[in-house]
């Protein structure tokens, strides 16, 4: 049986799209023959305490020689002493969502540091592997990562039974994914603002623990707008839970101000929703022009209008989600299997 240790930057079970792909992907490989050994290096990545990057240090050295291992780039790209110690010694894998660099309400300072030590950890690896061709391009443009050593593996979706939705008088509104400033739900809410008239009602489901501080402001904001009896922040929600609030929900709508990939718009495509998101990142890649509208980032006054085009043609709905239910995307076992040749073909 092929060994594989996969190490990452809290527990696979944490309700964010690269835990999801971390999880998803050790299942696959697993059903697929692969003894993977997952280890929790802890929760506080990009910003590890001197603990915790000593106790990666030692937790990663101690593994057998040879060994192939792969570290969730929320972790790596901050710990390049850590994969200096490692080059040598062990087959070592990158696995890159975003650049660390390109979060959100960073301060130039910390993005300038987290771009230099993620380009000196990415140096020591044997291979990157990207979730998606944004993400390689940039890895290879800004982060001098040989085109030879990366590959492109997307997250795979699932296939959910789609339902007929109900043409109900108020418009049902999702967005999914942790309240951070990078989701832009201020944004979102200046936009739905400037559509109060309109009939609609908005369910955040997404952690509200990351970041307390961009959560209170969400919530005075919505305040302040009068919306409070119409956007609803659900917290995190579990897979079954989800996959009902896509069924019950007629557009999925986020503000982000970047994806590597965006795993919550493919899934509200495979569930037959329209979407409406922003164009960033890899989102022009990921949303089908049949299927979504796509604004610039920050354009509060370009969301709404988006929004309430859709809001009040339910036909322009309907020829969107067509588009949605037509979206081709590779399963999780097609995107292991992939996984699978990039770590037998490491020399």
């Amino acid at each position: 049986m092929k060994k594989l240790v996969v190490a990452a930057p809290g527990d696979l079970s944490t309700a964010t799209g690269g835990f999801v792909y971390d999880r998803r992907l050790v299942a696959e490989l697993v059903s697929l023959g692969w003894n993977i050994e997952v280890l929790d290096l802890g929760n506080g990545f990009p910003r590890p305490t001197a603990q915790m990057r000593s106790d990666a240090a030692m937790t990663l050295a101690a593994l057998p020689h040879g060994l192939r291992v792969v570290v969730d780039g929320l972790a790596l790209g901050a710990l390049p002493e850590v994969a200096q110690a490692l080059r040598d010694t062990h087959r070592l894998i990158a696995l890159v969502h975003h650049p660390l660099a390109l979060e959100t309400g960073l301060s130039a300072k910390e993005s300038t540091a987290l771009r230099a030590s993620e380009q000196a950890a990415l140096a020591c690896t044997r291979h990157v592997v990207a979730t998606s061709t944004t993400t390689m391009r940039i890895l290879a443009e800004d982060f001098r990562v040989p085109s030879a050593r990366l590959s492109v593996i997307e997250p795979g979706t699932d296939t959910p039974v789609t339902v007929p939705r109900w043409r109900a008088d108020v418009v049902a509104l999702l967005a999914v994914g942790a309240v951070v400033p990078r989701k832009g739900y201020d944004v979102l809410v200046t936009a739905l603002a400037r559509i109060a008239h309109l009939p609609w009602r908005l369910t955040i489901a997404g952690d509200l623990s990351r970041s307390p501080a961009t959560v209170a402001l969400l919530r005075a904001e919505i305040a302040q707008s009068g919306l409070a009896d119409r956007i609803v922040l659900r917290g995190v929600a579990a897979a079954h839970e989800l996959a009902s609030l896509f069924a019950r929900s007629d557009i999925f709508v986020l503000a982000t101000r970047f994806e590597g990939y965006g795993m919550a718009f493919t899934e509200a495509l495979s569930h037959g929703l329209p979407v409406v998101g922003t164009k960033i990142g890899a989102l022009e890649q990921t949303v089908p022009a049949d299927a979504g509208v796509l604004v610039p980032v920050d354009d509060a006054e370009g969301l709404a209008d988006a929004l309430r085009y859709l809001i009040e043609r339910p036909e322009e709905r309907e020829r969107l989600a067509a588009g949605a239910r037509a979206s081709v995307f590779p399963s999780w076992r097609e995107q292991a299997t992939r996984f699978a040749t990039v770590l037998e073909n490491l020399a």
